[in-house]
């Protein structure tokens, strides 16, 4: 979708006159298009949302209620939990092995819980954790999904491309781990579920790095290719030996490409929904950035320089540029190389800054998605040119699960 960045500055600046920075909103407009959008790309099959991308109950509850949308990753047990109780959801699936014994207590004296909430493991260690918890003969059966790495391995596994998650790898050992899920009293296979980072969570074009784009385009290829022939063989295997209910795959990165793939049968996006700026380095679809927040202007040094008062809100991953927050409107905004996105204070050069005056609002994008929640309160959302809402981030709520 374009942007017509001084429109949406001046609807942004109009609905939150009322409003000191630091404040964070979300434009409902570009958030739901966003979500169907998604949906559109993953062809029919449901999508799943990745809480760890929205921080926030009440649009995790919003995005669930369109069309296209079913169930939640959450990243942790505790907020899977949390999240069943508080009715948003009575299917989550926990996107990461947990080691949180008391979750785990409480998940096991609960068979209504027991029901919604699905375990990630990759490997027997996690069940006998469990086991330790609570033994199979005092507590309900636990459901738990099997994760298969989806990192590429080429010139005979002298090479890794993705990240490293599990150690199941292999069809065969895939099978394997589901032929000893289904001899363990106490625990039902439901699920395989297979992230292929270096797909859905890697742009594609990298501003400015036209070779290292094409570089990146090669490996995804050979990538996917790679992994639909065996997800496809990993799937099967573990069918020996379980009733899969879902196989999940894909990110915002990959949902059209996943769902593509007959052995996956849902997908899971929610970066996609805000829109942050490491989404601006793909090709295939990128989304209508939905979520920024506002810094005050609060000294010019120099009449080129503008300062605002915080900003330093950093992404996880890599220590590089593309972890910082973008100064986003007025446009012509950049960070001072010396100083980048400080603490408590943020200089800012470029064409647009010398027209800044104390008081005014810098609005910036943060890198990744849900981790902008982890610095607010409440989000603002907004359409048209006035806040509608106020709701509350897991933070607001008093939560901070990681």
């Amino acid at each position: 979708m374009a942007i017509d960045s001084d429109t949406l500055r001046e609807r942004l600046d109009s609905a939150t006159a009322h409003l000191d920075p630091p404040y964070a909103v979300v434009d409902l407009t570009a958030f739901d298009a966003n979500a169907a959008a998604l949906a559109d790309r993953a062809g029919g099959k449901p999508v799943r949302a990745a809480s760890k991308s929205i921080r926030s109950r009440e649009l995790t509850t919003r995005v669930l209620g369109r069309p296209g949308w079913a169930g939640v990753m959450a990243f942790t047990l505790s907020e899977a939990i949390w999240l069943v109780r508080s009715g948003v959801t009575d299917d989550a699936l926990v996107a990461y092995p947990t080691a949180e014994r008391a979750a785990l207590a409480e998940l096991a004296a609960d068979p209504a819980l027991a029901s919604a909430v699905t375990l990630m493991i990759d490997g027997t260690e996690q069940l006998d954790l469990v086991d330790a918890v609570r033994a199979p003969g005092q507590r309900p059966e636990l459901r738990v999904c099997l994760e298969l790495d989806a990192s590429w391995r080429p010139l005979g596994g002298r090479v890794h491309v993705g990240v490293r998650r599990s150690p199941v790898h292999s069809a065969r050992a895939a099978g394997a781990l589901a032929a000893a899920v289904a001899a363990r009293p106490g625990f039902r296979l439901v699920g395989l579920m297979a992230y292929e980072a270096q797909i859905a969570g890697l742009g594609d074009a990298p501003p400015g790095r036209a070779v290292m784009g094409a570089a990146i385009r090669l490996a995804q290829r050979g990538s996917y290719r790679e992994l639909l022939a065996r997800r496809g063989a990993a799937v099967a295997a573990v069918r020996e030996h379980a009733d899969l209910e879902f196989v999940n795959g894909g990110g915002t990165g990959s949902v059209a490409a996943t769902s593509a793939d007959p052995a996956v049968t849902e997908v899971t996006a929610g970066s996609g929904l805000y829109g942050p700026t490491l989404f601006d380095a793909y090709r295939a679809w990128q989304p209508t950035p939905a979520t920024f927040f506002a810094c005050a202007v609060v000294r010019r040094p120099t009449p080129q320089l503008a300062t605002v008062l915080g900003g330093g809100w950093i992404a996880s991953g890599p220590a590089e540029r593309s972890r910082l927050p973008r100064p986003w409107l007025p446009a012509g905004l950049t960070l001072v190389g010396t100083e980048g996105a400080g603490e408590v204070q943020t200089p800012l050069a470029g064409a647009a800054a010398a027209g800044l005056r104390v008081g005014d609002r810098v609005w910036f994008r943060h890198a990744k998605a849900g981790e902008l929640c982890e610095h607010v309160n409440e989000l603002h959302l907004v359409s048209g040119d006035e806040v509608v809402a106020t709701v509350p981030t897991y933070r607001g709520e008093g939560h901070a699960f990681l």
